[in-house]
């Protein structure tokens, strides 16, 4: 080999050498123990949930499992609940810098930093359950949440469903639209910006302050998810008046945020037991929460003696009106925004008809009912 030639092979090797060590160096901020000669790989799972909150908090806690024991124990997920390593709502600095490898949360807490990402959880009369997530996989909608959160480094993926949710607790009975001036109320994601232009004030508090807020009175009124996670909250002691329907949520979907760089570093098997162990979720919670939920609303009901109630038609006629009103505004404050918007309203014309015939009609023959015709 000429000298010249060796000296170039031996800059082309060095700056191999130093380009793999600095991906090594990055690597190992967001995954610190990958596996060498099949040691353990340790992941570390921050949470926006009190810990073993029913539902969501009983989600993450089963998905930390399932990879474990799908892995054989190669790799092991340490769970934190909200506040244990980051407060509830830095989860997602928390893995976009490294702090975690992934978290378990809700995309609508992202608003303020990425508007869009409250369509990944629920936006007023939207999807359903089962609208939502053939949406994601079918539709286009999981393309897009990864072009959304690909800015900040990480990979969104769903991970659990809470079902449909209740409107919220009140302290007093909403009558009419006057009962919702001033009234203080944490309601995230669109359904708040709906309840400010009503004459509301929304109160952005993490899950784990809101009994102590509606107890002190620096609440009003609460929503949170349904009657399992809610009664295991407590709200029902301190607000008896529990309304429906939930038309701010009509969709529960968790959000698993993984730190890009550790989820690439993970040998091909491993990275596709964490992706599963989370889609497997998607329809166990659904199913656990559907029959918890069921059971939690007759304890409610029949022995803490919970009203639950709907919203009022005027009302109900101006949450519907005022969120369409919302969603167009939403929809243009940014192109990603509006292709997302589009996308899931497309989705929602598509699969309504479908929900209709096949859902709607059945439930009121179910019942007993003639169901409306809809042309």
């Amino acid at each position: 080999m000429s000298e010249g030639r060796s000296h170039k092979t031996r800059l082309i090797n060095r700056r191999a050498l130093l380009g793999a060590s600095a991906a090594a160096g990055t690597a190992a901020l967001a995954a610190p123990a990958l596996a060498q000669d099949g040691a353990t790989i340790e992941w570390k799972m921050v949470t926006s949930w009190p810990k073993n909150l029913p539902g969501p908090g009983v989600t993450a806690r089963r998905i930390a499992d399932s990879i474990g024991r799908m892995s054989g124990g190669r790799l092991r997920v340490r769970l934190f609940a909200a506040g244990e390593l980051v407060p509830a709502l830095g989860v997602f600095d928390a893995v976009s810098a490294g702090t975690a490898q992934m978290a378990h949360t809700a995309s609508f807490f992202w608003q303020g930093k990425i508007p869009a990402a409250v369509y990944f959880t629920a936006i007023p009369f939207g999807l359903l359950p089962h609208e939502h997530i053939s949406w994601i996989e079918q539709g286009g909608g999981q393309a897009l949440w990864d072009e959304l959160y690909a800015p900040f480094g990480l990979k969104p993926v769903m991970a659990g469903n809470t079902g449909v949710q209740m409107g919220g607790w009140y302290k007093r009975e909403i009558t009419g639209l006057d009962d919702l001036r001033g009234l203080k109320i944490r309601m995230p994601g669109l359904g708040g910006e709906v309840m400010r232009r009503l004459g509301a004030t929304p109160v952005s508090l993490p899950p784990g302050e809101l009994f102590q807020a509606l107890q002190s009175g620096v609440l009003d009124a609460t929503e949170f998810l349904g009657p399992w996670s809610d009664r295991a909250m407590g709200f029902h002691k301190v607000a008896s008046s529990y309304y429906s329907p939930g038309f701010h949520e009509p969709n529960g979907t968790g959000e698993a945020l993984f730190n890009q760089v550790a989820l690439e570093g993970l040998p091909e098997d491993l990275r596709a037991i964490v992706l599963e162990a989370c889609r497997a979720e998607n329809g166990r919670s659904l199913a656990e929460s559907d029959w918890e939920n069921a059971g939690a609303l007759r304890l409610l009901q029949e022995r803490d003696g919970v009203t639950v109630l709907p919203y009022p038609d005027d009302v109900m006629t101006a949450l519907r009106e005022t969120s369409a009103k919302v969603l167009a505004d939403f929809a243009d404050k940014d192109a990603l925004g509006r292709r997302i918007h589009d996308s899931q309203q497309a989705a929602l014309s598509r699969l309504s008809p479908w929900s209709d015939v096949a859902m709607r009609r059945f439930m009121a023959a179910r019942d007993g009912e003639r169901p409306a015709r809809r042309d």
